[in-house]
This record gives C-alpha cells, structure tokens and sequence, in this order.
C-alpha cells in the first residue's frame, strides 16, 4: 500500500483539501498538516524536515513521533498503515488518529473571526474575557469583551472526557455541558505531575445541573503530565485538559469568580433573532425590577414560573415569603448593575441573568451579585431560579 493511499484513508479525505489549502497559522497544527500534506504529495524528505522541526519544540508530542516513525520505515519500505510500528497499542494508534483528524479539521475549517457565539448575549463590564468550548471540534475559544460584545481573540486544541459530554453522575468520564464560572486557580506547585502546569477550577454543578439531580465534582482546565504533549480528543475523566504551553497562554485571561466558560456540543452563532430575544429578556428583567419596586407583590410574583425553586424553597413558599417580607415595608428602591448574559447549550429558551443588584428600603439596606435563571415559556420570560451568585 503506499503512503498516499494510508495518510488518506486516515484523514478521510482532509488531505485532499490540504492540497489546495495554504495555512498561515504557525501553530502546532500548521506544521502538522504541511508534514502530512508532504507525505501527500510524496515529498517525504520535506515532510521528515517539517515533523523534526514540530518535534524540536514539543518533543513529547506522540502524534508527531508516530508520524515520524511512519515515516522512517516508509523509507525503509515497511510500512503498511499508519502507526503500523510493532506492538503498538491498537487502542493509543486509534487515538492518536483521532487527534490527527481533529487537529487537520481545526486547520482546515477555521471559523469566520467575526461571527459572535449566540451563548454570550451580554457581557458585563468585569468580563474582561470569556471562554466557549466547542467539544465537537475540540476546541476552547477566547473571546474578549468590547463593550460588552465578544470579539475572537484566539483558540487552543482540547481533551474532554473519555466517554463525551452530558455529565450526569460522579465517575461517568463525561465533560458537562452548560454555563460554569472560573472558581480558583491551583498552582502547578500544589498539584501531582498529571495536571501539569495548573488547574482552574470550574462551578460544576451549577444551579442547573443541581436542579436536575446531576452529581459529580472536581472539573477542571488543567494541563499535562510533563513527559505528555497533548492527549487524544477524548481522554479525561471529564475535565477540559490543554497542552502546558496553551494552558500558559490561557491563564492570563481567566479571572477567578469572574470568567464564565460555556460548555457545549457545539458551536452556534448569534442572528438576528438572539437579538430579538435580548431585547425581549432585558424587558422583562427590568419590569420585574420596576414591580419590586412598586410594592406590588402580585406583579412582582407574576416573574416567577411555577416551577421555581431555589436552594431552599419552591414557589409557594417564595411567594408567601415575598408576601410577609413587603407587607413590612412602606418603601423599596432597586437598581440593577452589570448584567451579563448567557444562554444555556442544548436550552436554547433558558438564560443566566447574572447582575449586582443594589437594594433600600425603609428597614433595610445591602447590595449583593446575584443570578437568576430566566426560561421563555408560551412566549414569555419567567424565573425558575433565584439566588447568589
């Protein structure tokens, strides 16, 4: 079999447009698709001097050394198939396969810089930065926030868990799918070699998954073990795991309690009619201020689904204690301040409002961030969820 034909068979047919494709990214998979692309083209002294020089910088990349292999014994003449080394790990060459697929995907299908994601409605002015990871195509983006709109800063190749996303239970090897917060950084000298160069830790579960009855904890952005480049698309427990290097990168746009990281089978953009429904949402989140306001609980209480519920009560014990709290009051004044945005992947009517409320009354006064979960139901925005954020 020649090489062509093997590097084809793996690629699925990518290499056929790397042959016509030019990448002007100097990253780790540009050299790999012009390694790749030469062995395509059956330039193979051009494809070993392009692997050697990916190799230089990442030495403990195992999908460049597997390449590099190949390539030394296809010279030799005994090559069958990719990764055809003896004894080599069936279910390791699968995986470094799949990483090759990936890696040439993100290369070859790189998205419009100036499409928004539809998750990052608003931004507040705190969020300097914000993260959505794309598990479909292994991918963590960065966007940044001007004036409270995201604009593409950069992206970075990720691992996710062994078994894929929609975590449900402690021990499933899934990465959860929703909306999560940066909640503390761990540095590289607190933690075993396996987490590489740090951790961030993420606020799985959230009020969502909690309300859903999803367990598990301990998700987190971390790195590899120091004599590991990168791991195959799906090789964790179900954290997002990046190259040291990338991770390095990453860190100064994360912000503890701050950065929000969405988590989703894959990437959608925002349209016209997001828009629509940011408008419509920040309608409502204002009249339900303005009914607070005026002390008509009735009103007030009409925002409230009644599916809602807290950490610690239900609607019907709200609503009574919403009653009983007003009746004691002969005044109260609202203000509302950096409010942010965030729809919910795979709940396309589900929103986190998240804002620093500001409250007075005439027995009591506190300011405090809070969040509230907000779901479009017979066309029409209600809370389902209330509480600190």
């Amino acid at each position: 079999m020649s090489r062509q034909i093997i590097i084809s068979s793996l690629l699925c047919g990518l290499l056929i447009t790397a042959a016509h494709a030019a990448p002007d990214s100097q990253g780790t998979e540009a050299h790999l698709v012009k390694s790749l692309q030469a062995i395509n083209d059956n330039h193979l002294d051009i494809a070993l001097s392009e692997v050697d020089s990916l190799l230089q910088t990442n030495p403990n990349f195992k999908l460049a050394q597997l390449v590099k292999g190949d390539l030394l014994m296809a010279r030799a003449g005994a090559i069958e198939n990719f990764g055809s080394a003896p004894n080599a790990s069936h279910d390791e060459i699968e995986n470094l396969r799949d990483e090759a697929r990936v890696r040439m995907q993100r290369v070859l299908a790189q998205t419009d810089p100036k499409l928004k994601p539809r998750f990052l409605w608003q931004l507040d002015a705190e969020q300097k930065y914000a993260l959505v990871v794309d598990t479909s195509r292994a991918t963590l983006y960065v966007y940044e926030n001007v004036n409270g709109e995201p604009r593409y800063v950069t992206d970075f190749y990720i691992t996710i868990g062994k078994l894929g996303t929609e975590k449900a239970a402690e021990g499933d090897q899934r990465t959860p799918v929703g909306v999560y917060f940066i909640k503390a950084e761990l540095p590289k000298d607190k933690l075993a070699d396996f987490y590489g160069n740090g951790a961030f830790t993420l606020s799985y579960p959230n009020e969502w998954d909690r309300k859903n009855k999803r367990t598990g904890s301990g998700i987190w952005l971390h790195g590899t073990p120091s004599d590991t480049y990168s791991r195959p698309p799906r090789a964790s427990n179900g954290c997002v795991v990046l190259a040291n290097d990338d991770l390095d990168k990453l860190a100064p746009y994360l912000k503890t309690g701050i950065t929000p990281v969405i988590i989703t089978n894959q990437m959608s953009w925002s349209n016209e009619q997001d828009l629509n429904g940011r408008a419509d949402l920040l309608e409502s989140v204002e009249q339900w201020r303005k009914d607070w306001s005026s002390l008509d609980t009735d009103a007030y209480l009409k925002h409230y689904a009644p599916t809602f519920s807290n950490d610690s009560m239900d609607y019907s014990a709200w609503a009574r204690q919403k009653q009983l709290v007003n009746s004691a009051k002969t005044w109260i004044k609202v203000g509302l301040s950096n409010v942010s945005l965030f729809t919910y992947p795979e709940q396309p009517d589900l929103v986190i409002v998240n804002f620093e409320q500001d409250y007075s009354s005439n027995n009591l006064s506190n300011r405090m961030k809070k969040r509230q979960y907000w779901l479009k139901q017979n066309n029409s925005w209600k809370i389902i969820y209330e509480g600190a954020a």
